[in-house]
């Protein structure tokens, strides 16, 4: 069975860093692609961070560019979000998800498509 466990969360002060945890079993971690993905109370789901574990291109949507790192630990099948400079409207439970991607997709394109199998989210609350 494919399973994602996010973990990490917690509350911060605005400006302060929390590092985000997935440890992935169940599959070929090193074909598959990770995203992280929050959603807000009353909001849409938004992708913040991917990966793609089969050549370690990352891709980052505005709202997280330069303040969001994503890094992936294949020894471990863990992938990691590195949050810095952390703001209230960050709050929100952050999931991780897991897809195979087509061969040659470039980062960026991992945050139009589906992704397959996703964890339990992790909460993230920053006080102002």
């Amino acid at each position: 069975d494919v399973q994602l466990q996010a973990s990490g969360g917690g509350l911060v002060q605005a400006g302060g860093s929390l590092r985000l945890s997935c440890a992935a079993s169940g599959f070929t971690f090193d074909d598959y692609a990770i995203g992280w993905f929050r959603q807000a109370p009353g909001k849409e789901r938004e992708g913040v961070s991917y990966i793609n574990n089969r050549d370690g291109s990352t891709y980052y949507p505005d709202s997280a560019k330069g303040r969001f790192t994503i890094s992936s630990d294949n020894a471990k099948n863990t992938v990691y979000l590195q949050m810095n400079s952390l703001k209230p409207e960050d709050t929100a439970v952050y999931y991780c998800a897991a897809v195979d991607p087509p061969p040659g997709l470039s980062a960026p394109a991992l945050h139009y498509i589906v992704f397959d199998y996703w964890g339990q989210g992790t909460l993230v609350t920053v006080s102002s």
